[in-house]
């Protein structure tokens, strides 16, 4: 994934992420209802950018994969920052080490500047400034349920590069109490 911004480019190689499915069966996706203002570029073609406000506090993002009107998405979740360090640490200063600047999908969206006027955006033509290129493929991948949450968590569609130190640890998914509407910010 890379990003060319003023202050520089940035360039990160995805070392995990997380399927979501638009199909109907998946009560965690965020198309699982249908689509919404919010949600509605999952129901579109694939190869775009589904960047949200995620409770309040950061943005996600996610790329649309799977047949037009399904809604299926995939979860960025954490990489490692492979051009642009500089520029990475720059919006990440509180990162320590090189391994945590884009560890978790909040810090891969911040350290990517990422954000609200990317949705929608098409990330297979190499003049956007979002792009997604094919990189080597990992050594080994492994699987497992996804992070965070509680509907459907069983599924092992959380999937990593075996070993590497730039993912994320795993957490369960805590049931939390109803939060008012628009906690996901605006549509």
């Amino acid at each position: 994934m890379v990003t060319d911004r003023p202050e520089g480019t940035v360039a990160v190689r995805l070392t995990e992420v997380e399927a979501y499915s638009g199909a109907g069966d998946d009560p965690a996706a965020h198309s699982h209802r249908g689509p919404t203002p919010r949600s509605a570029v999952m129901f579109g073609p694939p190869g775009h950018l589904y960047v949200y406000f995620s409770y309040g506090v950061h943005w996600c993002a996610n790329v649309v994969v799977g047949p037009e009107g399904q809604g299926s998405a995939v979860l960025l979740r954490a990489g490692e920052v492979v051009v642009g360090e500089s520029v990475a640490r720059a919006r990440r200063p509180a990162s320590a080490r090189p391994r945590d600047l884009a560890r978790g999908p909040a810090r891969l969206t911040s350290a990517l500047a990422i954000g609200p006027d990317d949705r929608d955006r098409y990330l297979l033509t190499a003049s956007s400034p979002v792009r997604l290129h094919r990189g080597d493929a990992p050594a080994a991948v492994t699987a497992g349920p996804r992070v965070g949450i509680t509907q459907a968590a069983d599924l092992p569609w959380r999937f990593t590069e075996t070993g590497a130190p730039t993912v994320s640890p795993f957490r369960a998914g805590v049931r939390r109490r109803s939060r008012a509407a628009g906690q996901d910010g605006p549509p």
